[in-house]
Protein backbone atom coordinates (compact mmCIF):
# COMPACT_ATOMS: atom_id res chain seq x y z
CA UNK A 1 0.00 0.00 0.00
CA UNK A 2 1.36 3.72 -0.85
CA UNK A 3 2.20 5.59 1.84
CA UNK A 4 -0.43 8.35 2.09
CA UNK A 5 1.59 10.65 4.33
CA UNK A 6 5.58 11.89 4.26
CA UNK A 7 5.61 10.28 8.24
CA UNK A 8 3.30 8.03 10.13
CA UNK A 9 2.18 10.89 12.25
CA UNK A 10 1.61 13.75 9.66
CA UNK A 11 -1.95 14.02 9.27
CA UNK A 12 -3.47 12.03 6.11
CA UNK A 13 -4.13 13.72 2.59
CA UNK A 14 -6.93 14.83 1.86
CA UNK A 15 -8.96 13.85 -1.44
CA UNK A 16 -11.62 15.39 -3.48
CA UNK A 17 -13.05 12.96 -5.53
CA UNK A 18 -16.18 14.49 -8.59
CA UNK A 19 -17.87 11.90 -10.05
CA UNK A 20 -21.38 12.22 -11.09
CA UNK A 21 -21.71 8.22 -11.67
CA UNK A 22 -22.60 7.32 -7.99
CA UNK A 23 -21.23 3.71 -8.70
CA UNK A 24 -17.60 4.59 -9.63
CA UNK A 25 -17.21 7.72 -7.31
CA UNK A 26 -17.99 5.06 -4.67
CA UNK A 27 -15.22 2.94 -5.82
CA UNK A 28 -12.94 5.36 -6.47
CA UNK A 29 -13.47 6.77 -2.72
CA UNK A 30 -13.52 3.26 -0.94
CA UNK A 31 -10.00 2.61 -2.53
CA UNK A 32 -8.70 5.85 -1.54
CA UNK A 33 -9.64 5.31 2.12
CA UNK A 34 -8.07 1.83 2.34
CA UNK A 35 -4.55 3.49 1.05
CA UNK A 36 -5.03 6.02 3.76
CA UNK A 37 -6.42 9.05 2.68
CA UNK A 38 -9.12 11.64 3.91
CA UNK A 39 -11.59 11.50 1.07
CA UNK A 40 -14.65 14.57 0.30
CA UNK A 41 -16.74 13.98 -2.96
CA UNK A 42 -18.88 15.66 -5.25
CA UNK A 43 -21.57 14.88 -7.19
CA UNK A 44 -21.33 17.47 -10.27
CA UNK A 45 -19.38 20.38 -10.82
CA UNK A 46 -20.99 22.70 -8.28
CA UNK A 47 -21.09 20.78 -5.32
CA UNK A 48 -17.08 20.08 -6.10
CA UNK A 49 -16.45 23.91 -6.53
CA UNK A 50 -18.53 24.51 -3.03
CA UNK A 51 -16.61 21.44 -1.57
CA UNK A 52 -12.91 23.42 -2.94
CA UNK A 53 -14.06 26.80 -0.62
CA UNK A 54 -15.41 25.28 2.22
CA UNK A 55 -12.13 22.48 2.32
CA UNK A 56 -8.95 22.77 0.80
CA UNK A 57 -7.82 19.60 -0.58
CA UNK A 58 -4.75 18.54 -1.18
CA UNK A 59 -5.55 16.32 -4.34
CA UNK A 60 -8.88 16.87 -6.59
CA UNK A 61 -9.52 14.28 -8.79
CA UNK A 62 -12.39 15.18 -11.16
CA UNK A 63 -14.76 14.30 -13.82
CA UNK A 64 -14.33 16.03 -17.52
CA UNK A 65 -18.01 15.45 -18.53
CA UNK A 66 -20.40 16.57 -15.54
CA UNK A 67 -23.62 17.88 -15.05
CA UNK A 68 -24.12 21.72 -14.42
CA UNK A 69 -19.98 22.60 -14.12
CA UNK A 70 -17.56 20.76 -16.28
CA UNK A 71 -14.36 19.35 -15.26
CA UNK A 72 -12.77 22.33 -17.51
CA UNK A 73 -15.04 24.80 -16.13
CA UNK A 74 -13.90 24.10 -12.61
CA UNK A 75 -10.53 23.58 -13.36
CA UNK A 76 -10.49 27.05 -15.03
CA UNK A 77 -12.45 28.28 -11.70
CA UNK A 78 -10.00 27.05 -9.37
CA UNK A 79 -6.73 28.63 -11.35
CA UNK A 80 -8.89 31.82 -11.56
CA UNK A 81 -9.88 32.34 -8.06
CA UNK A 82 -7.75 30.41 -6.12
CA UNK A 83 -4.09 31.20 -5.87
CA UNK A 84 -3.81 29.72 -3.03
CA UNK A 85 -4.66 26.20 -4.63
CA UNK A 86 -1.84 27.29 -7.25
CA UNK A 87 0.23 23.80 -6.44
CA UNK A 88 -2.70 21.17 -5.60
CA UNK A 89 -2.81 18.69 -8.01
CA UNK A 90 -5.62 18.69 -10.49
CA UNK A 91 -6.41 15.05 -12.08
CA UNK A 92 -8.72 14.22 -14.34
CA UNK A 93 -10.65 11.40 -14.73
CA UNK A 94 -12.09 10.73 -18.57
CA UNK A 95 -13.51 8.30 -20.69
CA UNK A 96 -12.00 10.25 -23.75
CA UNK A 97 -9.63 9.04 -25.57
CA UNK A 98 -9.40 12.05 -28.04
CA UNK A 99 -5.78 13.28 -27.63
CA UNK A 100 -6.93 16.80 -28.49
CA UNK A 101 -9.05 16.72 -24.94
CA UNK A 102 -6.18 15.84 -23.35
CA UNK A 103 -4.25 19.40 -24.91
CA UNK A 104 -7.04 21.34 -23.92
CA UNK A 105 -6.92 19.89 -19.94
CA UNK A 106 -3.22 20.59 -20.02
CA UNK A 107 -3.75 24.27 -21.67
CA UNK A 108 -6.32 24.95 -18.71
CA UNK A 109 -3.48 23.72 -16.10
CA UNK A 110 -4.36 20.12 -15.30
CA UNK A 111 -1.87 18.29 -13.93
CA UNK A 112 -2.57 14.37 -15.03
CA UNK A 113 -5.22 12.19 -16.33
CA UNK A 114 -6.70 8.86 -15.98
CA UNK A 115 -8.73 7.13 -18.03
CA UNK A 116 -11.54 4.95 -17.57
CA UNK A 117 -12.03 2.38 -16.48
CA UNK A 118 -10.00 3.63 -13.62
CA UNK A 119 -6.82 1.27 -13.14
CA UNK A 120 -6.96 1.62 -9.17
CA UNK A 121 -2.93 0.89 -8.85
CA UNK A 122 -2.66 3.13 -11.52
CA UNK A 123 -4.50 5.91 -9.87
CA UNK A 124 -2.58 5.62 -6.35
CA UNK A 125 0.78 5.45 -7.84
CA UNK A 126 -0.43 9.03 -9.63
CA UNK A 127 -2.14 10.56 -6.54
CA UNK A 128 1.64 9.59 -4.54
CA UNK A 129 3.48 11.06 -7.42
CA UNK A 130 2.02 14.21 -7.37
CA UNK A 131 1.74 14.68 -3.40
CA UNK A 132 5.11 13.49 -3.03
CA UNK A 133 5.93 16.67 -6.40
CA UNK A 134 4.18 19.18 -4.04
CA UNK A 135 5.82 18.11 -0.93
CA UNK A 136 8.96 18.67 -2.10
CA UNK A 137 7.82 22.24 -3.96
CA UNK A 138 6.85 23.41 -0.16
CA UNK A 139 9.88 21.99 1.91
CA UNK A 140 12.20 23.68 -0.86
CA UNK A 141 9.95 26.54 -0.83
CA UNK A 142 10.03 27.41 3.22
CA UNK A 143 14.05 26.20 3.33
CA UNK A 144 14.14 29.75 0.83
CA UNK A 145 12.00 31.69 3.26
CA UNK A 146 13.94 30.31 6.71
CA UNK A 147 17.17 30.99 4.89
CA UNK A 148 15.47 34.89 4.74
CA UNK A 149 14.70 35.15 7.75
CA UNK A 150 17.81 34.17 9.09
CA UNK A 151 20.25 36.15 6.51
CA UNK A 152 20.36 39.54 8.57
CA UNK A 153 21.10 37.92 11.57
CA UNK A 154 23.52 35.64 9.76
CA UNK A 155 25.76 38.83 9.08
CA UNK A 156 26.58 39.41 12.33
CA UNK A 157 28.66 36.47 12.62
CA UNK A 158 30.64 37.12 10.08
CA UNK A 159 34.44 36.99 11.69
CA UNK A 160 36.52 39.33 9.81
CA UNK A 161 35.27 42.50 7.76
CA UNK A 162 36.85 40.82 4.93
CA UNK A 163 34.13 38.12 5.22
CA UNK A 164 32.04 41.02 6.01
CA UNK A 165 32.37 42.83 2.54
CA UNK A 166 32.18 39.64 0.97
CA UNK A 167 28.76 38.77 2.73
CA UNK A 168 27.57 42.63 1.72
CA UNK A 169 28.18 42.31 -1.88
CA UNK A 170 25.46 39.89 -1.97
CA UNK A 171 22.86 42.63 -0.98
CA UNK A 172 23.52 44.90 -4.14
CA UNK A 173 21.11 42.03 -5.39
CA UNK A 174 17.94 42.87 -4.04
CA UNK A 175 15.27 45.18 -4.45
CA UNK A 176 14.40 47.14 -1.12
CA UNK A 177 17.03 49.43 -0.30
CA UNK A 178 18.95 48.25 2.35
CA UNK A 179 21.30 50.20 5.07
CA UNK A 180 23.22 48.31 7.64
CA UNK A 181 24.14 50.51 10.54
CA UNK A 182 26.78 50.34 13.51
CA UNK A 183 26.32 50.10 17.06
CA UNK A 184 26.66 54.31 16.80
CA UNK A 185 23.89 54.67 14.19
CA UNK A 186 26.74 54.79 11.67
CA UNK A 187 26.65 53.56 8.15
CA UNK A 188 28.19 50.60 7.32
CA UNK A 189 26.96 49.68 4.15
CA UNK A 190 23.92 50.98 1.95
CA UNK A 191 23.11 48.92 -1.31
CA UNK A 192 22.57 50.72 -5.24
CA UNK A 193 18.63 50.57 -4.48
CA UNK A 194 19.15 52.44 -1.25
CA UNK A 195 21.48 55.28 -3.41
CA UNK A 196 18.76 54.99 -6.12
CA UNK A 197 15.95 55.76 -3.81
CA UNK A 198 17.85 58.66 -1.87
CA UNK A 199 18.50 60.50 -5.04
CA UNK A 200 15.49 59.66 -6.57
CA UNK A 201 13.07 60.44 -4.08
CA UNK A 202 15.25 63.55 -2.56
CA UNK A 203 13.61 62.32 0.59
CA UNK A 204 16.27 60.25 2.23
CA UNK A 205 20.18 61.70 2.57
CA UNK A 206 22.80 58.79 3.43
CA UNK A 207 26.24 60.32 4.39
CA UNK A 208 27.98 59.12 7.87
CA UNK A 209 24.14 58.30 9.24
CA UNK A 210 20.55 57.86 7.62
CA UNK A 211 18.32 60.85 7.90
CA UNK A 212 15.24 61.91 6.13
CA UNK A 213 14.12 65.83 4.67
CA UNK A 214 10.49 66.61 6.94
CA UNK A 215 10.51 63.39 8.58
CA UNK A 216 14.07 63.06 10.19
CA UNK A 217 13.10 63.38 13.76
CA UNK A 218 10.86 60.54 13.52
CA UNK A 219 13.64 58.16 11.53
CA UNK A 220 16.03 59.41 14.07
CA UNK A 221 13.83 58.17 17.36
CA UNK A 222 13.47 55.03 15.34
CA UNK A 223 16.69 54.00 14.77
CA UNK A 224 17.61 55.12 18.44
CA UNK A 225 15.29 52.79 19.59
CA UNK A 226 16.16 50.09 16.69
CA UNK A 227 20.05 50.38 18.55
CA UNK A 228 18.61 50.28 22.19
CA UNK A 229 16.91 47.22 21.25
CA UNK A 230 20.50 45.20 19.91
CA UNK A 231 22.29 46.53 22.97
CA UNK A 232 19.93 45.01 24.62
CA UNK A 233 19.88 41.96 22.79
CA UNK A 234 16.72 42.19 21.36
CA UNK A 235 15.79 41.30 17.71
CA UNK A 236 12.79 43.61 17.27
CA UNK A 237 11.21 45.46 13.63
CA UNK A 238 9.95 48.71 14.05
CA UNK A 239 8.17 50.32 11.10
CA UNK A 240 7.57 53.64 9.98
CA UNK A 241 6.28 55.66 7.22
CA UNK A 242 7.48 58.77 5.78
CA UNK A 243 5.47 61.45 4.38
CA UNK A 244 5.94 62.71 0.67
CA UNK A 245 4.39 66.19 -0.77
CA UNK A 246 1.29 65.74 -2.74
CA UNK A 247 -0.52 62.21 -4.19
CA UNK A 248 2.63 60.50 -3.98
CA UNK A 249 2.61 57.46 -1.63
CA UNK A 250 4.54 57.53 2.10
CA UNK A 251 7.95 55.32 1.83
CA UNK A 252 7.75 52.47 3.96
CA UNK A 253 11.54 52.71 6.31
CA UNK A 254 11.48 49.29 8.62
CA UNK A 255 14.56 49.06 11.11
CA UNK A 256 15.39 45.53 12.18
CA UNK A 257 17.45 45.25 15.14
CA UNK A 258 20.17 42.27 15.02
CA UNK A 259 20.42 41.70 18.76
CA UNK A 260 23.13 41.96 21.08
CA UNK A 261 26.99 42.59 19.06
CA UNK A 262 30.31 41.73 19.95
CA UNK A 263 30.77 45.41 20.60
CA UNK A 264 33.18 45.36 16.73
CA UNK A 265 32.46 49.08 15.09
CA UNK A 266 32.50 46.93 11.84
CA UNK A 267 29.51 44.30 12.96
CA UNK A 268 25.91 45.33 11.53
CA UNK A 269 23.65 46.38 14.62
CA UNK A 270 20.50 47.27 12.41
CA UNK A 271 19.48 46.87 9.04
CA UNK A 272 17.21 49.27 7.87
CA UNK A 273 14.83 48.32 4.40
CA UNK A 274 13.86 50.82 2.48
CA UNK A 275 10.94 50.69 -0.05
CA UNK A 276 8.94 52.70 -2.52
CA UNK A 277 5.45 51.50 -3.37
CA UNK A 278 5.23 52.70 -6.06
CA UNK A 279 8.25 51.58 -7.86
CA UNK A 280 8.98 48.66 -5.66
CA UNK A 281 7.87 44.92 -7.67
CA UNK A 282 5.71 43.15 -5.22
CA UNK A 283 5.51 39.23 -4.65
CA UNK A 284 3.08 37.85 -7.22
CA UNK A 285 -0.11 37.28 -5.16
CA UNK A 286 0.27 33.84 -5.83
CA UNK A 287 4.24 32.92 -4.85
CA UNK A 288 2.62 34.78 -1.20
CA UNK A 289 -0.97 32.62 -1.56
CA UNK A 290 1.27 29.19 -1.93
CA UNK A 291 4.05 29.76 0.86
CA UNK A 292 2.02 30.52 3.56
CA UNK A 293 -1.67 28.59 2.74
CA UNK A 294 -2.94 31.65 2.29
CA UNK A 295 -6.62 32.49 0.57
CA UNK A 296 -6.83 35.08 -2.21
CA UNK A 297 -8.24 37.60 0.27
CA UNK A 298 -4.96 36.87 3.02
CA UNK A 299 -2.85 37.58 0.61
CA UNK A 300 -4.10 40.30 -0.91
CA UNK A 301 -4.57 42.11 2.33
CA UNK A 302 -1.00 41.00 3.27
CA UNK A 303 0.16 42.84 -0.06
CA UNK A 304 -1.59 46.28 0.04
CA UNK A 305 0.32 46.71 3.74
CA UNK A 306 3.34 46.25 2.03
CA UNK A 307 2.28 48.51 -0.42
CA UNK A 308 1.80 51.61 2.57
CA UNK A 309 -1.98 50.69 2.92
CA UNK A 310 -3.72 51.30 5.70
CA UNK A 311 -6.52 49.53 7.21
CA UNK A 312 -9.72 51.80 6.08
CA UNK A 313 -7.85 52.08 2.48
CA UNK A 314 -7.65 48.18 2.20
CA UNK A 315 -11.48 47.86 2.73
CA UNK A 316 -11.95 50.20 0.67
CA UNK A 317 -10.21 48.76 -2.07
CA UNK A 318 -11.28 45.40 -1.16
CA UNK A 319 -14.83 46.39 -0.72
CA UNK A 320 -14.90 45.29 2.23
CA UNK A 321 -15.46 46.37 6.38
CA UNK A 322 -12.67 46.85 8.50
CA UNK A 323 -13.35 44.41 10.81
CA UNK A 324 -13.65 42.00 8.15
CA UNK A 325 -10.07 43.52 7.21
CA UNK A 326 -8.91 43.11 11.12
CA UNK A 327 -10.41 39.39 11.07
CA UNK A 328 -8.28 38.70 7.92
CA UNK A 329 -5.16 39.89 9.96
CA UNK A 330 -5.48 37.84 12.23
CA UNK A 331 -5.31 34.93 9.97
CA UNK A 332 -2.40 36.18 8.57
CA UNK A 333 -0.65 36.84 11.97
CA UNK A 334 -1.66 32.93 12.64
CA UNK A 335 -0.55 31.47 9.57
CA UNK A 336 2.54 33.30 8.85
CA UNK A 337 4.22 32.82 12.48
CA UNK A 338 3.88 36.79 13.05
CA UNK A 339 2.48 39.02 15.78
CA UNK A 340 2.50 42.69 14.54
CA UNK A 341 1.81 43.99 11.15
CA UNK A 342 5.70 45.62 10.89
CA UNK A 343 6.48 41.55 11.26
CA UNK A 344 4.58 40.99 8.90
CA UNK A 345 5.76 44.03 6.36
CA UNK A 346 8.97 42.66 6.82
CA UNK A 347 7.95 39.29 6.05
CA UNK A 348 6.05 40.40 2.60
CA UNK A 349 9.28 42.53 1.79
CA UNK A 350 11.96 39.67 2.60
CA UNK A 351 10.06 37.66 -0.08
CA UNK A 352 10.40 40.45 -2.76
CA UNK A 353 13.99 40.26 -2.61
CA UNK A 354 14.23 36.49 -3.54
CA UNK A 355 11.94 36.80 -6.37
CA UNK A 356 13.09 40.72 -7.79
CA UNK A 357 16.07 41.88 -9.11
CA UNK A 358 16.78 45.34 -9.91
Amino acid sequence: MIDPTPQATAMPALILCAEDHAELRGDICEELKEAGYAVIEAADGREAIDQINAVAPDLILCDINMPHCNGYEVLRDIRNTRPDLADTPFIFLTALSDPRDVVDGKRTGADDYLVKPVDFDLMLATIDARLRQVRRMRSKAVGEITELRQAMADLRQEASSQAFVAATRALDLVAPGMVLLGRDGQILFANRAAHRLSQDTEQLELGQSLSAAGSGQDLRKTIRAALKSSQEGEEKVTCLRLNRPGERRDLLILACSLGRTDGSPHEPAVVVLLSDPEKRAQVPRQILASLFGLTPSEAGIALALAEGLRSEEIAERMSISTTTVAFHLRNLFQKTDTHRQADLIALVLSGSMSVTLP
